[in-house]
């Protein structure tokens, strides 16, 4: 009965990853829309989902309550973002909006808590790997035998999606594929070939999604893993190899700015980043309109009935949000959020490098690789702070694994 139960709760855990992944449901029930298509579909099934995902989450942290009450009290700072997240309701544009994305918070926050109780950072990672398999077949099946979902054709050319409403969506989520992978085949020793298997089809995907921030952002995280192994380095010899790296990043950073275009151009991008340097000045006059407390969690993007009517009116498209995780942070919370964010965010990422410094297995690096690639992430999407997204999650889990 006892491994029943667990088998059981492993796979409500899958299920769970598979639902704030963000992937299949939106896309079918959209009925495979394009990126400017208005659709208006029948989301009641996603939100009974989600209620019964937030009700048996409260039940497991409940059967489980002295370890829960360990992780909140190591996370003042964390819990004071969400909680301003759900008290910006007082002074909300919006009150309706931010009432129903605060709860959403509160419940896929206690999700990241109770995934990184209950499970050591191997089993999260083992669990992670079934999660993402599952989307890297279906995916395939979407853009071979049902290419009307799985393949995104309205951007001038057939970029895949998979099971996402969009190329980046799948371009983000291979990009967590592919480091899950990668540090699972880089520990194991039995049975790595299928790790690495799950690793390449994930960077295929990746490539066929032409999605080149999420190249850009593996890229870097593979590399960061292996700076992070030499944090574990004796200090004779750690100091000078971390000296080399600082100056050799330091020469491709003057570099690149100086010929920007060349790596804009080898990413498909332009100097713009799709418009989005056109939009964040418009954003930022938004924000310091009300700077400290910003306009209430989700309170914002309300279309021509919203704040967001000026930037819509002035940028001459229609953006759903800033295309930079910080600014829409300030957006929601303003200042105020931003700070406790970040204070929040140093204190975690500093005891994940004493983590590591302490530990030996490559599974230990997967908190500071995570939280890494939310600060990347966040250049160029809006996933800081986002409810029932797979991305927060995983940052909770991983700000609070550190402090086990």
């Amino acid at each position: 009965m006892r491994k029943i139960l667990i088998f059981a709760e492993q796979g409500f855990t899958i299920a769970s990853l598979l639902m704030y992944s963000g992937a299949i449901f939106v896309l079918v029930l959209s009925g495979g829309a394009g990126q400017n298509d208005l659709v208006e579909y029948d989301s009641s099934v996603i939100r009974i989902i989600f209620s019964l995902i937030y009700a048996v989450t409260v039940v497991l942290l409940v059967l489980r309550w002295k370890k829960t009450l360990y992780l909140l009290s190591k996370s003042f700072l964390l819990y004071s973002l969400i909680l301003l997240a759900a008290v910006s309701i007082i002074w909300s544009f919006e009150p309706s909006t931010t009432l129903k994305n605060s709860f959403a918070l509160i419940n896929s926050s206690l999700f990241g808590l109770y995934f990184a109780s209950r499970y050591s950072l191997k089993q999260q990672l083992h669990l992670l790997a079934w999660n993402f398999a599952i989307i890297i077949i279906l995916s395939c099946v979407f853009a071979i035998a049902l290419p009307k979902y799985g393949i995104q054709s309205d951007l001038g050319g057939s970029k895949w999606r998979g099971v996402f409403t969009h190329k980046n969506g799948l371009g983000a989520r291979m990009v967590t594929s592919s480091i899950t992978f990668f540090i699972l085949g880089y520990q194991n020793k039995r049975r790595n070939w299928l790790f690495w298997g799950g690793f390449c089809l994930s960077v295929l995907l990746l490539l066929l999604a032409s999605s080149g921030s999420s190249l850009i952002n593996l890229l870097i995280l593979i590399l960061t893993f292996f700076a992070f192994q030499i944090w574990r380095w004796s200090y004779q010899f750690m100091v000078p190899t971390l000296i080399i790296i600082a100056t050799i990043s330091q020469s491709l950073y003057f570099w690149l700015s100086n010929d920007a275009d060349i790596l804009f151009s080898a990413i498909g991008k332009d100097a713009t980043l799709t418009g989005r340097t056109e939009l964040w000045p418009l954003v930022i006059d938004m924000i310091w309109k009300h700077p400290w407390l910003g306009y209430g969690y989700g309170g914002f993007w309300q279309g021509w009935n919203g704040e967001s009517a000026y930037v819509w009116l002035a940028a001459g498209w229609t953006p759903s949000h800033p295309h930079n995780g910080y600014l829409a942070l300030c957006l929601d919370l303003g200042f105020l959020g931003l700070g406790l964010f970040f204070l929040g965010f140093w204190r975690s990422y500093l005891q994940g490098f004493a983590w590591v410094r302490s530990s030996k297995t490559a599974f230990d690096i997967w908190p500071l690789i995570h939280m890494t690639f939310v600060v990347l992430s966040s250049l160029t999407e809006s996933n800081l702070m986002e409810s029932n997204s797979l991305t927060w999650i995983l940052y909770v889990a991983a700000s609070l694994s550190v402090r086990m």
